[in-house]
Formats: C-alpha cells, structure tokens, sequence
C-alpha cells in the first residue's frame, strides 16, 4: 500500500522538480518598469502558439527570454532545443536541421534525426539568426509555410510540430534593406516582435543584478560573498555595459575571487577612460515634452528606486533593518518595496 502511495507520488514529484529547474532557467532579474514591461510581453507571447524574433544587444538577455517563453506556454513540458545558426556550417544546415537517412552523402553511416525532430511539441530556438546562410534561410522558409521536412536522403516528407522563436543582436529590417536577409522570411519570423532592453536603460537593475550574482558567485566558486562599496553601486549605475548583463555577471565573478573578503571598491573597477565608458546623462532627453509636475513626479520616483535597493542592500535583505536605516514605520517601508517590485530576497546573502 505504501509503495503504491508513493509511486503516485512519483510523477507529480518529477514535474514539479523539473518546473522548478525550468523556472531557475529562465527566471530574469531586475525591477525596472522596462525590464518589467518586457516580462509582460514575453507573458502575453507564451500564450498564443506563434513565432518570435527577439532582438537586442550582445548580452541583453535574448535566450533568457526565449526560454521565458517556453516555460511559461503550454509546451513547457517538452524540449527547448537552442541552435547558434552562425556555428552551423552552410553545406550541413540542411542535415543539422532537418536530419538525413544513412548513405545520404559521405560519412553518413547512420540515421540522423534533425534539430527539428527533437523539438517536435516543442520549442525550437535559433539564435544569431542573422547570420543563417541564403541556402538556410530558404530552407527554414519552406518548413514554416507548412510544418512538413525532408530529411536529407529519404523520399519522403516528415512533419513537426515545433513553436519557433528567433533571435539576432541585429537588426533584421537592416539585413533585408541590405540584400542580406530575405524580406519573406522576416515576415514569417516576426509575427511577435520583442526587442530586450540594454542595461544602461535598466535604471536601478545594475545593483540588483550585481546583489544577485555576488551570491551566486559565491555558492559557485565556495567563497564568502563580500560588500560592494556605495560609491561602486552609484558607478553600476553610472557605468554604459556595453556587454550588458553578461559583462556585469563576469565583473562581479572577477572580483568576487580577487577580493580577498575586501569591499568592491569603484577605484579598483574603472580604470582609465579608454577601458570604461560612463554613460551619457540623458535626463534632459528624458524629460522633454513633460510638465514641471510629471518631470518632478520622475525624478522623485527614480531617487525611491536607487534609494530603496541600496538601502535594502546595506541591510542584507533584512526588512526591519533596512526600514530603521531609512528611518521609516516597517509597513510603510515594505509598502514601497511592494510599489517598486523589489525583492529583499535578492539581497538576503549578499553581505
């Protein structure tokens, strides 16, 4: 009777297993009202079984994105299968993709089964799409008109059912307009459209994001996670990123291992002028075509939002202690931190 309870218990114990792996896969951190309007995007998108290119810059976050949509659709359960298309060569794109039956061409000495195979009732996802060959491009066309493949070698068609999403760090409209990517092809990949954020337009995400992997770092490499000192939180958010969160994510690593259990000075990060680009301040641009009342109402909420993940920084994550730093009632203080959607638990081993 008890192993039977416990076969029962079995598979329900494996899915939510699995859903918790999938979820640490995907999960984006940050509370900038951009980066939280992105989310909702990628939320409505996960919904409605269509294809997606997302475009953005090196490091911004494009295949965090895709697997965000994955998880959250009703094909969470099935493969997300990731190709890097600029790594295939353009004389296999065919077999890579679609498969090919044995004796197909030189050294095919067994059956293969493609890429889209494997995602069949899944997600396939091909990054630096923009690099995919003329010959690939074509080839991709004519599997999204009508789900039906032919690996290479065999006589017959096969058919998948693959959810598709694409990404490319440049713009695919410029790649058409310059004779580089087909026109029809775009159409068919774009149907939803998402373009991922840059860290630099991420107000306050730079120090949570820093919070955050200082405490991954240090339960991946075995070290104690160490401060950062205030004035190189102000500089994260001063800082340009021009690798964005992946160049965040190995500064925090970097000196997280040479510190030697020493605060993360700013003196130590910015180096001269040549190898760290401060990022322009744009708050003129920013406020043009605003009134007195609706720039002040903007300036009072960034400075709420800096001021609040420091403050909550500084107190590890600790609510109550961060609450009698700022000077404020706990309720009151946790009712901003609800208002501007930040996490203590974020913070809660970073110091």
């Amino acid at each position: 009777m008890l192993r039977r309870f416990i076969g029962c218990l079995k598979k329900p114990l494996q899915r939510i297993i699995a859903g918790c792996a999938a979820v640490a896969e995907w999960m984006m951190i940050g509370a900038s009202p951009v980066l939280l309007k992105t989310l909702c995007y990628l939320k409505k998108f996960a919904a409605h079984d269509a294809p997606v290119l997302i475009e953005g810059e090196t490091g911004t976050g494009k295949e965090l994105a895709a697997r965000a949509i994955h998880y959250q659709s009703r094909r969470r359960e099935r493969m997300f299968v990731p190709v890097n298309c600029g790594a295939i060569p353009d004389a296999l794109i065919e077999s890579e993709l679609f498969g090919h039956r044995r004796g197909a061409f030189t050294d095919a000495k067994f059956d293969h089964a493609g890429l889209v195979a494997l995602a069949n009732g899944g997600t396939l996802f091909l990054d630096e799409i923009d690099s995919l060959s003329p010959r690939g491009q074509v080839a991709l066309l004519r599997f999204l008109q009508d789900r039906q493949y032919r690996p290479v070698g065999a006589q017959g068609f096969s058919t998948a059912d693959v959810r598709l999403i694409a990404a490319s760090n440049r713009s695919l409209k410029a790649r058409v307009e310059c004779g580089e990517f087909r026109d029809d092809l775009l159409y068919r990949l774009k149907l939803l459209f998402v373009e991922m954020p840059p860290l630099r337009e991420r107000s306050g995400d730079p120090s949570i994001l820093a919070h955050h992997f200082m405490q991954q770092g240090a339960e991946r490499f075995g070290v104690a996670p160490c401060h950062f000192h205030p004035d190189t939180l102000a500089w994260f958010e001063r800082y340009a990123w021009p690798g964005n969160v992946r160049e965040l994510e190995n500064l925090v690593y970097r000196e997280l291992l040479l510190s030697d259990g020493e605060p993360i000075r700013v003196a130590d990060l910015a180096g001269s002028g040549k190898e760290r680009r401060i990022r322009p301040d744009r708050r003129k641009a920013d406020y043009q075509g605003l009134s007195y009342g609706e720039a002040k109402a903007r300036v009072l909420s960034e400075f709420e939002r800096h001021y609040l993940i420091e403050i909550v920084a500084r107190a590890g994550g600790n609510v109550s202690a961060a609450a009698r730093l700022a000077g404020k009632e706990r309720r009151a203080f946790g009712r901003l931190l609800k208002k501007y959607q930040i996490d203590r638990m974020l913070f809660v081993s970073a110091c």
